[in-house]
């Protein structure tokens, strides 16, 4: 598509720095990534309902990922600032819902 500007979503009107305002018919929407890490437990399954299938699809690819099933993946998890679940990881901060477990919990 010739003459399309893909950027992301960000509030307030987008401005290129030679051509002024973006018309929005040229413009493509990057979704954003967001993890849901959790352990199974009651107050996970709970967030996981009310929170992470509420996100946006046209906006967010949603991953969910059970720490507890998938051990292998707890360091990705810390990594990315997670100290307890369930947590959700949006634009690289990690947001704690509530308190099922603690992440040494896990191991």
């Amino acid at each position: 598509m010739r003459g399309t500007v893909a950027y992301w979503v960000t509030s307030g009107l987008a401005r290129l720095p030679d051509s002024g305002r973006i018309n929005p018919s040229q413009v493509i929407l990057m979704k954003s990534k967001a993890v849901f890490y959790h352990a199974g437990c009651p107050v996970c399954v709970a967030a996981e309902r009310n929170l992470a299938v509420a996100l946006d699809p046209a906006r967010f690819d949603v991953e969910i990922v059970h720490l507890g099933e998938n051990k292998s993946r707890l360091r990705e998890a810390e990594t990315a600032g997670v100290k307890s679940v369930p947590a959700l990881v949006l634009g690289g901060a990690a947001y704690h819902i509530n308190f099922g477990a603690g992440i040494d919990a896990l191991r």
